[in-house]
């Protein structure tokens, strides 16, 4: 089995910040849980990335992909490419109740 390497572009980064401040402002403790979510949901990617969805089904290509990331009664999205057969690409973050990233 592959190990992948999984990388947030700089968007990505920047979209986990504003999503952490946005929930800083409403509860700290919520903020540092969800994030923590969204960290531990990578780990799935580092093994089988292949396993979650494809994106806008299929029309942005098989290699990218959307991770469902649940936490409380929503959750987050995470929009990925399979760069090679090592690394994976995270390119946004959403919450579920955004707008789409595509």
């Amino acid at each position: 089995m592959n190990s992948y390497r999984v990388v947030l572009a700089p968007e990505a980064q920047a979209d986990l910040e504003r999503l952490f401040l946005f929930s800083l402002e409403l509860d700290a403790r919520l903020a540092e849980r969800a994030l923590s979510a969204i960290e531990n949901a990578y780990a799935l990617l580092s093994h089988s990335p292949f396993s979650c969805r494809k994106a806008a089904d299929g029309k942005l290509g098989p290699l990218v992909r959307e991770l469902v990331i649940p936490f409380g009664s929503a959750g987050y999205v995470a929009l990925f490419e399979i760069l090679d057969d090592s690394t994976v690409l995270i390119t946004a973050v959403r919450h579920q109740r955004e707008s789409d990233y595509h």
